[in-house]
């Protein structure tokens, strides 16, 4: 007996079903009804729609497949092993195994598995991004699409459609009630991204309920206000009309798509269309019944018929060899003719800069009046984007604040008319702006972009997942401290620091003066896993007098002498970051005049320096030297670690207030006089010890 078309479709949209449910029973744990559900609209676009080559899961012009509604984790781990995407090493190098092997399937939740509990980008080859707080995936992916647009605005020639590639995401009830999701649809229809489709599966279901408790409005009509084409799949077990609403995807030029599919979570089984079905095993009875409703084996688990691996194989397997074959001699033949972006290309996909670009840094002269250094960083990142092509960024609204604006002839704006800007206007959206950046730094470009530090807290979300994803974003933050003065508490940051520095993963820099800012960027841009916050000034810092005190080259260690005692061996050491290292330098010269021999060190970087060896450390901070002071207009949590506990940290314990900043300073204590007051204190106090 032949198989039929048909038939393999269902029997291999059942194996996907029957593998979720299984995997999610032997773990008695997980979230079985949303794969169940949606399981036939992401087996139609793998198998029918996405350019992905399983046997080369990286190449560069490749469809993107996020899985936004990431607790259905269930649903990607059984494509990659059904479809057979080989792994890929940290070198982006495709390796001999499988990415996602039966018993990883069967491991699914468990301690190294391939198969966690969510989608984790680096973890497992597949996965395009980290997804499982809800909103995350589908911002991301608008990273994503602006990322081609833009390569191939700057790539593509006549005969070298070298980008075209489309971004695809799955995403659930949850994705669209977060808000980040509404900011991330609003700058993409306003971008008219027709390169990217939301696939909507709409079960109506969450935890606590039926969708109609909380979630009622007319979301086909608000994305089609926010400018989107909006296509209804009535039925999602309904492949023909699936497959004809992304046939219109595609043929959709001038707006990004939303597929509103309408599903039924868990579906066959005893609890499709519940709550039950969303976040727990269904139960061994339960499995039972549903396969014995989709015609599966009973009493087989992980049931994988031979004609699945093959049918997979004849249609993304195939089709993705024919794409990806295809472009690397359509590449081979562009690199003739156009090496030197041909070399950019392989440049940026293995995460490596242009030779040279290190020469493009300036270096500025010793200034008392000085320069902010929000400034010192806009001059910077305009001759190191010179320098590298695909640095490029924007800012929440805010550009002219940040000073992130490239400014440099060619840089332009990034709109509709003009997919080659290198300047984003990512509007007042500071979470969608930090998860569109990290879907760009996914596609191999080195994004960037700004707010002030306060609302970072705004950003927060997508900040740890590109800590966790290890990708190397850069998040820009001006106005760093009570310095904000007249604004008031409500926008003189605090505790953001050591909120920023708590996150595991992510280089947060405080850079002291327009050379530190440089030897900052000098770190960052050479990054290729790990993201790092800048924290930058919006008043005025000295640019130091490097002829007397110690080269700003020190920010790479994180931590650096930056002036020391006559003899060497101080009596108190005195730490800082961002402006408050000028004044410990001049509360040192009032310690000096009574004879108090100070050292000053510079910290822009804990992350650096608590990397560096022992006895690195112990030079800079030498544990004999009990007498400590830390100054910081932040929140004091974190400095114990330097200062011990026999050290003092002048800080801030409460928030703000709003006037004028010298009067800020003497309020919170911010002085020489107060700094080298309890520098003495300290001094006494460690002498009778």
């Amino acid at each position: 007996m032949t198989t039929t078309t048909t038939d393999l479709d269902t029997l291999s949209v059942n194996t996907i079903r029957g593998l979720c449910m299984d995997a999610v029973q032997r773990a008695e744990s997980g979230h079985p009804g949303t794969p169940m559900g949606i399981a036939p609209v992401a087996y139609t676009l793998w198998q029918r729609f996405l350019r992905f080559d399983p046997a080369d899961p990286i190449w560069p012009n490749r469809d993107r497949f996020v899985l936004s509604e990431g607790h259905a984790s269930a649903l990607l781990w059984s494509l990659l092993h059904l479809t057979g995407v080989r792994a890929v090493d940290p070198d982006y190098e495709v390796l001999g195994r499988a990415s996602v092997t039966l018993d990883d399937l069967k491991t699914f939740r468990q301690l190294d598995s391939r198969c966690p509990g969510h989608p984790e980008y680096r973890w497992t080859s597949g996965v395009e991004s980290t997804t499982g707080p809800l909103g995350q995936g589908v911002a991301t992916s608008v990273g994503m699409a602006i990322a081609g647009q833009w390569l191939a605005a700057r790539y593509n020639r006549d005969g070298f459609p070298l980008f075209d590639f489309n971004v695809y995401a799955i995403a659930g009830d949850g994705d669209m009630m977060e808000g980040l999701s509404a900011e991330a649809a609003s700058l993409a229809g306003h971008q008219r991204l027709a390169n990217l489709c939301w696939i909507y599966d709409s079960n109506r279901t969450t935890i606590e309920g039926h969708t109609d408790i909380t979630f009622t409005e007319d979301l086909a009509e608000r994305f089609l206000a926010y400018g989107w084409n909006v296509t209804t799949v009535a039925d999602a077990n309904d492949l023909d009309s699936v497959q004809r609403a992304l046939h219109g995807f595609l043929a959709e030029h001038e707006r990004p798509t939303l597929v509103l599919v309408h599903s039924h979570i868990g579906y066959g089984s005893p609890v499709e269309d519940t709550a039950t079905a969303h976040g727990e095993p269904l139960g061994a009875d339960a499995v039972r019944e549903t396969k014995r409703f989709l015609g599966m084996p009973e009493d087989v688990d992980f049931y994988i018929p031979d004609d699945v691996y093959d049918w997979f194989a004849q249609g993304i397997g195939a089709r993705g060899d024919r794409a990806r074959t295809a472009w690397r001699s359509s590449f081979e033949a562009y690199r003739r003719a156009y090496p030197e972006l041909a070399d950019e290309i392989e440049r940026m996909q293995r995460r490596e800069l242009p030779d040279g670009w290190q020469g493009a840094l300036p270096t500025f002269p010793a200034d008392a009046k000085g320069i902010a250094s929000r400034d010192s960083s806009g001059q910077v990142l305009n001759a190191l984007a010179q320098a590298v092509p695909w640095l490029l960024g924007g800012s929440a609204d805010l550009a002219p604040s940040t000073k992130t604006r490239l400014t440099f002839p060619g840089a332009s704006d990034f709109q509709p008319d003009d997919r080659s800007g290198r300047n984003f206007h990512l509007g007042v959206r500071e979470h969608a702006a930090a998860a569109i950046a990290n879907g760009m730094a996914l596609t191999k470009l080195r994004p960037y972009w700004s707010g002030f530090l306060i609302f970072s807290d705004y950003a927060r979300p997508a900040i740890r997942l590109s800590a966790l994803m290890e990708i190397p974003t850069l998040h820009i933050f001006s106005h760093d401290s009570i310095g904000v003065g007249e604004d008031g508490p409500t926008h003189q940051p605090v505790e953001q620091l050591a909120s920023l520095r708590a996150m595991p993963g992510l280089l947060v820099f405080r850079p002291a003066d327009a050379n530190e800012v440089v030897e900052t960027w000098r770190v960052v841009a050479g990054l290729r896993r790990e993201p790092a916050a800048l924290i930058l000034s919006r008043q005025p810092l000295p640019t130091l007098d490097r002829s007397r005190l110690a080269a700003a080259k020190g920010v790479a260690m994180g931590g650096y002498v930056l002036a020391d005692a006559p003899s060497g061996d101080p009596d108190v050491i005195l730490l800082a970051t961002g402006s408050e290292v000028a004044l410990a330098l001049a509360a040192r010269d009032e310690l000096s005049a009574d004879g108090i021999a100070a050292r000053v060190v510079s910290m822009p970087c804990w992350e650096l320096f608590d990397r560096q060896p022992r006895q690195y450390r112990d030079q800079v901070l030498p544990p004999a030297v009990r007498a400590r002071v830390a100054v910081e207009q932040a929140s004091t949590l974190g400095w114990e670690r330097y200062v011990g506990d026999a050290g003092a940290v002048v800080g801030m314990h409460t928030f703000g207030a709003s006037a004028p900043l010298k009067q800020l300073l003497r309020k919170f204590g911010f002085t020489p006089e107060q700094v080298s007051q309890v520098a003495r204190e300290q001094v006494a106090a460690n002498a009778n010890a």
